[in-house]
């Protein structure tokens, strides 16, 4: 018998429903908009991503709204909920956060953090430590001495081979994920009726304040308010201070340490090769008032396995890397090497295989339950479709295109071509499509790791440019979900595609910019930015390797030896464990999704999640009501972003002038 729907989910499915007509949101006041959050807002996202960790997309999102909503309403023209919508999506395209692509470093301000990355990452320690600095392209970055390094911008013509690829693969990668996306929602939505539960939490989230010009202040106004009250305090205390105390000394004063207070040398005692700290950023509480309350529990019960296994793992002499001493960066590298990145690749496919299972079950129950498919070619009057098979074309040709500025920019003319058809054509489409399903049935999505690396490695190229190249390879069937969320809000898909038209130019330009204006400052990464400055070498570490692999044979490789069939077992076997437990006591299978997402990270973030979700669930549920908390908790973290970001783009104006005032002559 299939497994009912979990409860929790059930709860989100009803939030909204699909309205009856639909609306241009892309008007000049948005284009207005797009470019108050390239020139104003960006400069604030890359500083605060560079000195906290965290993103600014929501605060640059709320203040345009906010700014855009008053003015609109004095002027008796507001702001319609379309338009809104729209803001928010431009605003959280410039100021957003540059997720796996640089590695997961929390930085906004468009793509050319990409490139801000790769300067680091040439002149490292962790590259020179793996011997493959050398080996780096110039299409990638000048190399260590070049004068576009030593005098930190990208105005020389040293970075035009670099900024050449980066706009390219931005063109080809935005057409690719925009069009497949569509399909994928298409299919999912229109065909297959799948709910989408999360679509309303956030649909809701970011038309948040359309109450302020259409029905005068609710209660999305107050509990925004309360928010960005929280964020202006806890902003100036986190944020403010170091970055204005930077200003004029060596070492920034930090109340409270960025991004975490680290305690591993401190319970090395009795927790030997743990990792073991706790999350500074009150942001972290509130996202585990947001996340749906048992995905925050399996990440926390693995944040708990990976704080006490290690110092069993340690007395049975499977961590042999570790050594008295380590801070939290190189106790989690070296573990990982041990024994935790082969456990967190069992867990994962194990997970990518439970949720392909979970998927055919629930699908099985919704045709029993759902006469009603529609057709593929059917769609609802004005909401501004596009061709299904167009957007399939426009895919196809996309992803040649990638294939054929991969093949160019290798070295190696033996690289097997196929391996990149696969991706494009094969793994992209099928990877993405199961995604799709796994968030229009149960809000989360699976993926199957070191799929990527394997290859690289096992096709027997040697060389580090392979690692470079814009690969056609993602997981678009997110994108299904926003697709749905711009249905739930009643805006026309063609103001999507405008806005996207919109965004790549303005993140380009705005990006050059900025992220010129704030090198120029100082070395990124350094003690002015700390974030940067102590989160950076652990993700270099990690890539350098996976990077050194391909420069000499797979055995000797310390990735191969790194991975080990007996620990890849073990964390496949406990996950189908728990998986089958679970299952056993009818609860909820988001554990098992949040574990996989817990024993992939540190437990110093998983701690003021979890405090946020005991919160949230067994006081300010019952308080306002389970219903009503739903609405608020998305409301209040918005609010609370739009503080931060506040004090952020303070912080960032005040640090411009400062140094623009110190490089005066008179």
């Amino acid at each position: 018998m299939a497994r009912k729907p979990d409860e929790e989910l059930e709860q989100y499915r009803a939030l909204m429903d699909r309205p009856e007509s639909f609306e241009e949101g892309f008007t000049l006041r948005t284009v207005v908009g797009a470019f108050f959050v390239g020139f104003v807002m960006m400069p604030g996202a890359i500083y605060m991503g560079l000195i906290a960790g965290v993103g600014m997309g929501p605060a640059a999102e709320w203040v345009t709204i906010i700014l855009f909503s008053e003015l609109a309403r004095r002027s008796f023209s507001p702001l319609r909920k379309q338009e809104i919508y729209v803001i928010y999506y431009v605003a959280g395209g410039l100021a957003g956060v540059i997720g796996g692509g640089v590695g997961g470093m929390m930085v906004g301000g468009g793509p050319f953090g990409h490139l801000i990355w790769n300067q680091f990452l040439v002149q490292s320690q962790a590259v020179e430590g793996f011997g493959i600095r050398e080996h780096i392209p110039n299409w990638v970055s000048p190399p260590v001495g070049d004068p576009a390094l030593s005098a930190r911008t990208f105005f020389h013509r040293a970075w035009i081979p670099a900024v050449s690829v980066l706009v390219a693969s931005q063109i080809l990668s935005r057409a690719e994920w925009f069009s497949l996306g569509y399909a994928l929602f298409r299919m999912t939505s229109d065909v297959e009726r799948l709910p989408f539960p999360l679509a309303p939490v956030a649909a809701q989230g970011a038309t948040a304040l359309a109450e302020s010009g259409e029905q005068g202040e609710g209660w999305r106004w107050r509990t925004f308010s309360i928010g960005m009250g929280i964020g202006l305090l806890f902003g100036s205390v986190y944020v403010g201070l170091p970055a204005l105390t930077g200003l004029v000394a060596s070492d920034p004063i930090t109340l409270l340490p960025i991004p975490w207070i680290d305690l591993t040398r401190t319970t090395e005692s009795f927790l030997p090769a743990a990792p073991f700290g706790i999350g500074t950023d009150l942001g972290l509480v509130l996202v585990g008032m947001v996340l749906p309350f048992w995905v925050v529990v399996g990440s926390f019960a693995a944040a708990i396995v990976h704080t006490l296994g290690s110092p069993v793992l340690y007395h049975a002499g499977y961590l042999t890397h570790w050594r008295p001493g380590m801070d939290t960066i190189w106790t989690h590298f070296s573990n990982e090497i041990d024994v935790w990145l082969s456990v967190n690749i069992g867990s994962a496919t194990m997970v990518g295989l439970i949720g392909i299972g979970h998927a055919v079950m629930l699908t099985k129950r919704e045709r029993t339950t759902t006469r009603d498919r529609g057709r593929l070619l059917e769609t609802p009057e004005g909401r501004g479709d596009f061709s299904f098979w167009g957007a399939v074309g426009v895919y196809l040709l996309t992803t040649l295109a990638s294939v054929l500025l991969c093949l160019y920019l290798l070295e190696d003319d033996d690289f097997p071509w196929l391996f990149l058809i696969g991706f494009g054509f094969l793994l992209t489409p099928m990877l993405s499509y199961v995604n799709a399903r796994m968030a229009g049935l149960t809000g989360l999505t699976v993926g199957f790791p070191m799929i990527r690396e394997g290859a690289f490695i096992f096709s027997g190229y040697r060389g580090i440019d392979i690692w470079f190249i814009p690969v056609p390879y993602a997981d678009h069937g997110r994108r299904a979900q926003l697709f749905r969320e711009v249905e739930l809000t009643g805006t026309s898909f063609k103001s999507i595609l405008k806005a996207e038209l919109l965004l790549l130019p303005l993140s380009l330009i705005c990006g050059l910019i900025f992220w010129s204006m704030i090198w120029s400052m100082a070395p990124i990464p350094s003690p002015v930015f700390q974030y940067a400055q102590n989160f950076w070498h652990l993700i270099a570490l990690r890539q350098s390797l996976v990077y050194s692999s391909t420069l000499s044979e797979g055995g000797e490789s310390l990735l191969m030896q790194a991975i080990k069939s007996e620990w890849i077992l073990g964390g496949a076997g406990f996950t189908l464990g728990s998986f089958l437990l679970l299952s056993w006591f009818r609860l909820p299978v988001s554990l098992v999704y949040g574990f996989i997402r817990g024993i992939q990270g540190l437990p110093h973030m998983l701690i003021p999640e979890m405090v946020g979700a005991l919160i949230g669930r067994y006081y300010l549920e019952k308080r306002f009501g389970v219903s009503k908390w739903r609405q608020y908790a998305p409301v209040v973290f918005a609010g609370f972003a739009c503080g931060m970001g506040l004090i952020g783009m303070s912080a960032v104006a005040v640090a411009l002038i400062s140094k623009s005032v110190t490089h005066l002559r008179y």
